[in-house]
């Protein structure tokens, strides 16, 4: 069986989330202390007790994910023995997955990890006004009558595919009017579902750039080393190593569309049969059966989940 542990996005978070690794291990509370103090905030209460729209928040929603994550990934590895590198062969992330994916293969530091994703999420939310963005879920389609539908519902604003999720899976995003154009277009061409999404700005799109300017700064007095494992890349859904390609990627990332059906594609190619979703939700345990039915996967987000993982 060869592994590749894969990290959750945005819209993976609920209130509540993470509570039982808490509880259970001190290895977990430590974890979620070291994010509280690296922010200045006690972030743990908003993931623990809400309210949710102060979770929901990009800035909190951010780091609270990643925070869950690398709770589940320190207990996984303590309680296993073994470091991640030691049971698997490739990691990767969705969006801000993939900051997690470089805290936890030790090309970034935890805290910094933290404070990088607070950062990334008020610049994303502070790159466009409130109402001027959208983005849009459209079903059935493929990626060719997707992208063609976008071009052709822009006139002369952005709209683009922002998130390649699945066969049939694909998000756009871009200027609100344009992306109301590419929903009703996208109906005309027998999408099976296409639907506005509730989200607070127009991620992974060219609107983002002020979001990708503030990012480069922020990165640039980032010490960034070489992953234990591979990390496949949102921009180019290839494994990268090299901490100059992971910086550059990381402020590419904020514009540039998630390629994560050819990110698990090419963990195929190179012999993954068997995925392992660690934090928050089974989002992309569920994308992996739709992308590629040789794909086992399984979600880690709760003490339960990784005795069973051990055989416990």
């Amino acid at each position: 069986m060869t592994r590749a542990f894969v990290f959750p996005g945005q819209g993976s978070q609920a209130v509540g989330m993470g509570r039982e690794l808490a509880d259970a291990y001190p290895t977990a509370r430590a974890t979620f202390e070291e994010v509280d103090e690296a922010l200045g905030q006690h972030l743990s209460r908003i993931i623990f007790d809400g309210p949710e729209s102060e979770l929901t928040l990009t800035a909190n929603a951010q780091p609270a994910l990643m925070a869950v994550s690398m709770a589940a990934v320190r207990v996984l590895e303590e309680k296993a023995g073994a470091s991640l590198a030691e049971m698997g062969r490739f990691a990767a992330g969705h969006s801000l997955g993939e900051y997690t994916a470089l805290a936890a293969t030790g090309a970034l530091d935890l805290g910094e990890t933290a404070r990088l994703l607070r950062t990334r999420g008020d610049a994303m939310q502070a790159a466009v006004p409130v109402g001027e963005g959208a983005m849009a879920a459209i079903m059935g389609l493929d990626m060719d009558t997707v992208r063609a539908v976008t071009e052709e519902a822009a006139q002369g604003e952005v709209c683009a595919p922002a998130n390649d999720n699945a066969p049939g899976q694909i998000v756009v995003s871009g200027h609100a009017a344009a992306v109301q154009r590419a929903v009703a277009l996208a109906k005309e061409r027998g999408a099976k579902r296409a639907v506005e999404l509730s989200v607070s700005a127009p991620f992974h799109c060219r609107l983002m750039q002020p979001a990708a300017e503030r990012m480069a700064a922020a990165l640039d007095g980032v010490a960034i080393r070489t992953p234990a494992l591979p990390v496949v890349a949102n921009v180019s859904a290839e494994p990268v190593s090299d901490p100059a390609t992971i910086r550059r990627n990381l402020i590419d990332q904020v514009t540039a569309p998630v390629r994560w059906r050819e990110s698990m594609l090419a963990l195929r190619e190179r012999g993954v049969d068997s995925l392992v979703e660690l934090g928050a939700g089974k989002v992309l345990s569920g994308l992996a059966r739709r992308i590629d039915r040789g794909l086992q996967a399984t979600a880690i987000g709760a003490p339960a989940d990784i005795d069973a993982f051990l055989g416990g």
